[in-house]
């Protein structure tokens, strides 16, 4: 027999069963056949699959990227400069997030800074200072 239970697979590819089922639910790997047990019987490379699947995730990707680039690698009309892109987009996405938490660090460091840590917190810099940015982020949201 060639085939592995779901199981077998998850403890191999380093996944949980209930990933494994959810991965078949969005089509991230295919739906295996069912032996005459009705267990299904997935073929060995489904493994190396759920590795592409987490390490893709690790590096960033979205469930949804990811399927794209796996249907890029199955696509006769697609190329190494389409999977190129992809991996550039992210690259992009990364950069910008980057960006934006390193503009929160600063915004919380400014934040800090007006706390000497004495009294009591009801009259705490960083809360109040937290309270007027949640009132100017939020438009129409605050103290009535």
């Amino acid at each position: 027999m060639t085939g592995m239970t779901i199981g077998q697979i998850a403890r191999k590819a380093g996944t949980g069963v209930e990933t494994i089922r959810f991965y078949e639910k969005r089509g991230l790997i295919p739906s295996p056949a069912r032996r005459s047990s009705g267990y299904r019987e997935y073929p060995p490379d489904t493994v190396r699959r759920l590795r592409f699947i987490r390490h893709a995730k690790d590096l960033g990707f979205t469930l949804n990227e990811i399927q794209d680039i796996l249907a890029l690698r199955i696509d006769p009309e697609s190329t190494c400069e389409d999977v190129r892109l992809r991996a550039r987009s992210k690259i992009s996405d990364i950069d910008q997030r980057i960006a934006q938490l390193v503009r929160i660090k600063e915004s919380l460091e400014r934040i800090e800074r007006r706390c000497r840590g004495q009294g009591p917190s009801s009259e705490c810099p960083i809360l109040e200072v937290l309270d007027q940015e949640e009132r100017k982020a939020v438009p129409g949201r605050g103290d009535p």
